[in-house]
């Protein structure tokens, strides 16, 4: 159980990636962007979660340059993940989005390179190019993205490497219980985007009086139940106080009962598309 928000999980081949991260899903190029990013550095935070659809992979890369010059820290101390989108699915042209993100970004590499969406007919092809940066040593960590288990099923009939990280949409109205056994099973990390549920549990009764008990608020409560069900978490904030609170999730414990009255608000409900129907 982490109980520092620079507390690491082991993935399994033996990168170390941190519980708690940033996510800037919707966080346009400019200076709320930038200084989100550092201010979550400036606050403890060693996680950054960014994608190349988001397209602000340039303004993450220069609050990572201003977070890590204020910190005092090391690009070393950080973990950057960002993702191929599903224009560029394919051997040559996912190396080139590589390339692309890591010059946007201004790195020499990512901790977290991952698959954003399983394109039926392209995201093997994909995954040899993952598996290829991975051999080189150009990522430290490969995985995917959106992924249910059939589609993990299918990339492992052919894979070299099994993915390290499956993040999808995970949330108290989709707990995902088959997908996260089947990841814990197969030792894939299992890591939450839209924790928070964009926002649409902030006023949830069963919550509120969970958060009330604690003392805490119903986000710090959603990500206490994201990380105490081994799950690793990135909520998006732009704001200072908010960055800080979503991180001050160490200090208490929801009991077996609060995990269990969290659980059983699951209704299989998404805020984003349903990765066996997309078209994007």
């Amino acid at each position: 159980m982490p109980k520092h928000l620079q507390d690491t999980t082991t993935l399994y081949n033996g990168v170390k990636m941190p519980w708690m991260g940033l996510g800037v899903f919707k966080v346009e190029e400019g200076q709320e962007l930038e200084l989100a990013v550092k201010n979550a550095i400036k606050h403890g935070y060693r996680s950054i979660d960014t994608a190349a659809i988001y397209n602000n992979e340039e303004g993450v890369g220069r609050g990572i340059r201003a977070g890590l010059q204020e910190a005092g820290i090391t690009r070393e101390d950080l973990f950057v993940t960002s993702k191929v989108w599903n224009a560029d699915l394919g051997y040559e042209s996912t190396l080139q989005a590589y390339e692309t993100s890591l010059k946007k970004l201004g790195l020499e590499y990512l901790d977290l390179y991952l698959i954003h969406w399983p394109v039926e007919g392209k995201f093997k092809e994909a995954w040899r190019a993952l598996e290829t940066l991975y051999k080189k040593g150009l990522v430290k960590a490969i995985g995917v993205s959106n992924f249910h288990v059939h589609h993990l099923e299918e990339l492992l009939k052919d894979a070299e490497i099994k993915p390290m990280v499956n993040q999808v949409e995970f949330h108290p109205r989709l707990s995902q219980d088959e997908l996260r056994a089947y990841c814990k099973e197969q030792g894939i990390q299992f890591e939450a985007w839209s924790p928070l549920m964009q926002g649409q549990l902030l006023d949830n009764p069963v919550l509120k009086g969970i958060a009330e008990k604690h003392g805490k608020s119903i986000a710090q409560v959603i990500i206490r139940w994201d990380l105490q069900n081994g799950v690793v978490t990135i909520p998006k904030s732009t704001k200072e106080h908010r960055i800080v609170e979503n991180a001050s999730v160490f200090d208490f414990e929801l009991s077996k009962e609060d995990m269990e009255m969290i659980h059983s608000l699951n209704q299989n409900h998404r805020v984003g598309p349903d990765p066996d129907n997309f078209d994007f």
